[in-house]
């Protein structure tokens, strides 16, 4: 006798939202070991580095992973702190801020949860916890400004491979980016404000972006230019000519040529033309993080000062302010839309006060 079909079941609730807040990852601790597995995944990625796997592996491998780790955990372990890495620790409180609120407004319909596309806590097991406590829509949500395959396309590859092995995945919805959003530009505007309230103006402000390889460009990545339409927008939020103004990009590595000019041979140069004094915001980043901490604040302060500049201020990420988790939740309800109503009257905390904190 066949089985018998299984008996009805009572109706699924469908309309439960999950927002996945990713960001890029970080090691497990600010050691050699933790570093080396950290560094092994983020550039064994293809999305990150596109070198046909027989030429990469032998200088990953061979090359790289012997010698990076223990430099990269010395920069580690500068700007470690007791929680852990500033990047988890500023992610795990702006994604809070953020759940916290979006329950709020949604009477618990919906909620959100952090992920990493490296490291812990990684997507694949966020997205099964998001899905066993009943969500059926989901929206992505990349802490990424600018869109890069680099990093928000990993998002997206990280995301769809999980979902490919779950039996019944949600609803799916990704937000690509939001360089060129209002308030994204105002909190930026409300960092920069904020922090020349406290430590006043300097000669030039620079805006240091990541850069990629300018062959990515070429190839179709709109990062570029997402980030240029960033800095224009700020400028003139701020009132500011070409000789008070810059944008740079960091964090190079290799020998091809990556975007241009670079931070640090512009902050070398700049003494020379007469600057002294030089603020850098980092507009690419939701949080504070190695590349901002560490590279701008430590290391790329140091060389200005060798070069003859006299002070270089570094202005931090937006982080978990209240302001960025408003900026956040207006995002999410733009690109939720359809799904559930978000009562946003509730709302408290001011969007520009403590803006940098």
């Amino acid at each position: 006798m066949p089985n018998p079909s299984p008996a009805p079941a009572a109706p699924v609730q469908t309309d439960r939202v999950g927002v996945l807040l990713v960001n890029l990852g970080t090691p497990d601790a600010p050691t050699v070991p933790a570093v080396r597995r950290y560094l092994a995944q983020f550039l064994g990625d293809r999305r990150v580095i596109d070198t046909p796997r027989w030429l990469w592996w032998p200088i990953l491998y061979g090359i790289i992973l012997r010698f990076r780790p223990r430099r990269s955990a010395r920069a580690y372990a500068s700007i470690w702190t007791e929680q852990g890495s500033p990047l988890l620790v500023f992610s795990r409180g702006l994604a809070e801020g953020v759940d916290r609120r979006l329950r709020g407004m949604s009477g618990e319909r919906a909620s959100a949860a952090l992920a990493m596309s490296y490291g812990r806590p990684a997507i694949a097991p966020v997205l099964e916890s998001l899905l066993a406590a009943g969500v059926r829509r989901l929206l992505v949500l990349p802490l990424y400004p600018q869109y890069s395959a680099t990093s928000t396309g990993a998002v997206f590859d990280a995301v769809t491979s999980a979902m490919q092995r779950l039996r019944w995945p949600p609803e799916l919805r990704f937000i690509n980016d939001y360089h060129d959003d209002a308030e994204y530009i105002s909190v930026l505007e409300c960092n920069v404000r904020a922090f020349w309230d406290t430590h006043g103006r300097a000669q030039k402000l620079m805006l240091s972006f990541h850069g990629i390889p300018q062959r990515y460009v070429r190839l179709g990545d709109p990062y570029f230019d997402q980030c240029m339409v960033t800095a224009a927008r700020l400028r003139e939020r701020l009132g500011l000519d070409a000789g008070q103004f810059a944008v740079t990009f960091q964090s190079r590595v290799g020998r091809e040529p990556w975007l241009q000019p670079y931070t640090d041979l512009t902050l070398g140069e700049l003494p020379r033309q007469g600057v002294r004094h030089v603020q850098v915001l980092c507009p690419g980043f939701a949080v504070d993080c190695l590349e901002t901490l560490e590279e701008i604040a430590e290391t790329n302060r140091d060389l200005f000062l060798a070069a003859g500049g006299e002070r270089l201020d570094y202005i931090p990420a937006p982080n978990a302010s209240d302001a960025h988790v408003e900026m956040m939740l207006s995002l999410i309800a733009r690109h939720s839309g359809g799904w559930i109503e978000l009562d946003r009257a509730p709302a408290a905390a001011a969007r520009a006060p403590d803006a940098h904190a």
